[in-house]
């Protein structure tokens, strides 16, 4: 009976976490179809049409494009090929899969879109609004285990070998596009495509990470559990004692560890202030957290 009872739970576990692995995957997919289509939106309703490019991959297809007159989308699935490749060896078969996916629904929307009305003519809404979309696109793509743009792999890989961040490599592959699009469509499209990037990239930020931004909060005192307590009580958020020893003195500490959001972060400071003006807090950004009871819950 009990053996019966045992199989009979196996079975609804690994029911559960089918249903919960398919809820998962339904989940990635629509927002990589979102994302790409939101990218899709960026580029032909408002940059192309107003002779604006983006960086990496996106702003090679959109330069190829005028310089020959081939779709955009063609382009952009055909240039990102090599990269999907790169990506399914440096990085795994989900990121690979999930990029795959949203560069041919970029290039399929890319495609339908590209007949449609801009939405502006103005030079300057379309690089704010267009990075924007562009932006909000590559972040929710990002967040989700894709990319859009090739460059972003292939910087991955040149920075194991040479002394250059990936940033800083990405940033070096932008500039010769963009001084590559100064030719094409002209200096002041070139400074408004850089503008344009400057929106996208800031946009990426701030999808990633969320606009209630999260940070970590440490703290050593020796008031630890009146502390503790008082973030508690006053902000709802939970705490954890850490184990610690001073390297000079030698003696051991007790170290709060707790997550707060940015608008918090002021009334933690307050709250460690009151209590013991001399303790040590140190407090960085955290791009995202799951799990736990970090979720506030009502204080009464």
């Amino acid at each position: 009976m009990e053996q019966l009872q045992a199989a009979s739970q196996k079975i609804n576990h690994q029911k559960q976490h089918q249903k919960a692995s398919a809820r998962r995957l339904l989940k990635r997919t629509l927002f990589l179809f979102i994302g790409a289509v939101l990218m899709a939106v960026g580029i032909e309703i408002f940059l192309v049409p107003n002779s604006i490019m983006d960086g990496g991959i996106v702003g090679i297809s959109i330069i190829l494009s005028s310089l020959t007159g081939i779709k955009i989308g063609l382009f952009l699935f055909f240039l990102n090929i090599p990269f999907f490749f790169l990506g399914y060896k440096q990085i795994g078969k989900t990121f690979a899969l999930s990029t795959v996916f949203g560069i041919a629904v970029l290039a399929i929307f890319s495609t339908l879109l590209h007949p449609v009305a801009a939405f502006t003519s103005d030079i300057l809404l379309a690089s704010v609004f267009g990075g924007i979309a562009l932006g909000a696109g590559v972040g929710i793509v990002i967040r989700y285990g894709g990319s859009l743009d090739g460059t972003e792999i292939l910087a991955i890989l040149i920075n194991k070998k040479l002394p250059f961040s990936v940033g800083e490599i990405v940033m070096f592959f932008n500039l010769f596009i963009f001084l590559w699009g100064g030719f094409v469509f002209g200096w002041d499209r070139a400074m408004y495509s850089v503008l344009a990037y400057f929106v996208a990239f800031k946009t990426i930020d701030v999808v990633i990470q969320g606009l209630d931004e999260s940070k970590s909060a440490w703290i050593i005192s020796d008031q630890y559990k009146e502390i503790g307590e008082a973030i508690i009580a006053r902000l709802g958020r939970g705490v954890t004692y850490l184990n610690g020893e001073g390297a000079y003195t030698g003696e051991d500490k007790k170290v709060i560890f707790c997550v707060i959001t940015r608008l918090e972060e002021a009334k933690l400071k307050s709250i460690v202030e009151d209590l013991d003006e001399g303790a040590f807090l140190a407090v960085a950004d955290i791009a995202e957290v799951r799990g736990g009871r970090f979720k506030k819950k009502d204080i009464h």
